[in-house]
């Protein structure tokens, strides 16, 4: 899972849009968060801070783990 996470965070720095990402917001109790795909079934959430364009990732897990109800 860190290679993949790794191999993602290149794309994400280079295109953070880059389709393979599938970058979107979050929504519901997630709804500051935005997320992308890491491999099939597991999400990296973060935030950004487009003040000084700083990106924090606070979770990475299952897409059914993270996003429960």
């Amino acid at each position: 899972m860190r290679i993949a996470f790794k191999e993602r965070l290149k794309i994400f720095i280079k295109d953070k849009f880059n389709p393979v990402l599938n970058n979107h917001k979050l929504n519901g109790k997630l709804e500051k968060y935005r997320s992308i795909n890491v491999t099939g079934d597991w999400r990296a959430v973060f935030s950004e801070n487009s003040k000084d364009e700083e990106v924090v990732f606070h979770l990475i897990g299952k897409h059914s783990n993270l996003y429960k109800k």
